[in-house]
């Protein structure tokens, strides 16, 4: 098995109910969720929205690959109506990110692990640094919260209540 950090977030619809079908999905389709951080609401990176995102961290345990996991998210964010845009942020119902997975670096045309924008996302760097304070970027040789600690993101990040 294998341990894969994902990031999820949204910003339009019922983000209460899209993120309930999200955990189902991501254990039906992807693995087995082992932990998760607290929701937070973030305004929108990299792009203009009045809608602001909630965002997590989902920690799974998998047996695909990294491509099989990118195919299996790619259906996923799909049956929340996801339309992907080559260079441009848009607003979404969910998104899935996989930030890293075990401890390895891959490169490829279609899938690069770690994530590369870890580092200047608070909104990501947040709830890692709450679930998994210090596992290392296999790259940078830092922990979430230095990375965290190093950030230039000055977003205004909120913890949520969601039951």
């Amino acid at each position: 098995m294998h341990k894969v950090f994902l990031g999820i977030g949204g910003n339009i619809g019922n983000k209460a109910q899209n993120f309930r079908t999200a955990y189902s999905l991501v254990t039906e389709k992807l693995g087995t969720i082992v932990q998760s951080s607290s929701i937070y609401e973030s305004p929108p990176w990299g792009f203009q929205a009045k809608e602001y995102f909630w965002n997590q961290i989902l920690i799974i345990e998998t047996k695909h690959s990294p491509d099989k996991l990118l195919e299996e998210i790619h259906i996923i964010e799909n049956e929340f109506g996801r339309k992907r845009k080559k260079y441009t942020y848009v607003s979404r119902e969910m998104d899935i990110d996989i930030l890293y997975y075990d401890e390895i670096f891959i490169e490829t045309e279609k899938l690069i692990i770690p994530h590369p924008k870890i580092h200047q996302r608070l909104f990501v760097l947040v709830p890692l640094s709450e679930i998994a304070p210090d596992f290392k970027h296999p790259l940078f040789r830092l922990t979430n919260v230095q990375m965290f600690e190093n950030c230039k993101d000055k977003s205004v990040i909120k913890k949520i209540d969601f039951d």
